[in-house]
């Protein structure tokens, strides 16, 4: 293993949107908040050396590459926001504002609740890569087995579930965890009650089956603005638009038509039809447990795979509370400072 810096982060942080995981990335690197490791496989060592960084709020990114078995250049990021410097310059802050700081500036955002509408554009560098039919295989993303006793490999984690709602017409999007089981079949998780669960269920009772695309790795804002409760009937793209600052770039998925983030870095998209459900699970909690065991959940019918060239799967698997990185641990730091306030 190594932490050499990568030199391809300066060429991204030159070429790329702002709304792009690798102008981020770049960013991360200027500011040496990046660990590079080399020669991790994904059965047991990513996911071990992951959870280690996540035991203590403010190590480093940490960036895999040449994972045995896959090309080089497809590569994992995981242990995104577990730290208040990272939060900071995702969100347009100074890197080292305080937690108290960053707690006035969420609750401005939040009181303010600036949006900017997506726009839609004819291609984008998600679309370098497109498979259909037989040429689809979700395994051709390096996806790790996360956790020791885990049920399978999570594709999903650190990312975002799309779907329309069929009487409105509006876009939902949330960080549910995704499953892959073969090589164009995962499930989803939808607990009961969340908007994506109700929306199958809207498709389901009319016998039809729910268009859904998976996102799995993009700009961590977007990422944030999934795990967070937006209420029914508001965009999560206008939101996410707010928060970096431009509209987000979209494309229409070709099987679906779902919006899906242009610059995105991995995304498949395809239908869970009705009482379709196979075993998923068990995922490591973020209790620290294995809570929910093995379940029937639904499953996606995967029609359409793309992917960047040197593709990211972005990680945000659950751990050992406080220190992991599920959307609570970016509330811990937070709910210090509202108390401090």
């Amino acid at each position: 293993m190594n932490t050499n810096v990568d030199p391809r982060a300066a060429t991204a942080a030159s070429n790329a949107p702002k709304q792009d995981l690798r102008a981020w990335l770049a960013q991360m690197e200027a500011a040496g908040e990046v660990t590079h490791i080399s020669g991790a496989e994904r059965e047991r060592e990513i996911g071990g050396i992951v959870d280690i960084f996540q035991r203590k709020i403010g190590n480093p990114l940490v960036l895999f590459d040449d994972i045995p078995g896959y090309p080089k250049g497809h590569r994992i990021l995981a242990n995104l926001l577990t730290s208040i410097r990272r939060i900071n310059m995702t969100m347009g802050n100074p890197a080292d504002g305080t937690e108290i700081e960053l707690v006035r500036h969420w609750r401005k955002y939040m009181k303010e609740a600036k949006t900017i509408p997506p726009v839609e554009v004819a291609s984008g560098a998600l679309l370098e890569n497109v498979k259909t039919g037989d040429d689809i295989d979700l395994f051709k993303i390096p996806v790790p087995r996360w956790h020791e006793h885990d049920g399978g490999y999570y594709i999903g984690t650190g990312d975002m579930v799309i779907m329309r709602d069929p009487d409105t017409g509006w876009i939902n999007y949330g960080a549910y965890r995704v499953q892959a089981h073969g090589k164009k079949l995962a499930t989803v998780m939808c607990s009961k009650g969340k908007h994506g669960d109700m929306i199958q269920k809207k498709y389901h009772e009319r016998g039809q089956p729910c268009p859904v695309a998976v996102v799995c790795g993009m700009h961590p804002a977007l990422f944030m603005i999934a795990g967070l409760e937006i209420p029914h009937g508001k965009n999560e793209y206008d939101a996410a638009g707010g928060l970096l600052g431009e509209p987000v770039q979209i494309i229409k998925g070709p099987a679906t038509g779902l919006p899906i983030p242009a610059h995105a870095e991995i995304a498949f998209e395809g239908f869970i039809h009705p009482n379709d459900k196979i075993d998923e699970g068990p995922l490591g909690e973020w209790t620290g447990y294995y809570a929910g065991g093995l379940k029937k959940e639904p499953a996606i019918r995967v029609e359409t795979m793309m992917y960047r060239d040197d593709p990211i799967l972005l990680g945000a698997i659950p751990g050992i509370p406080p220190d992991d990185d599920s959307f609570l641990s970016r509330l811990v730091p937070l709910r210090r400072g509202v108390e401090s306030a």
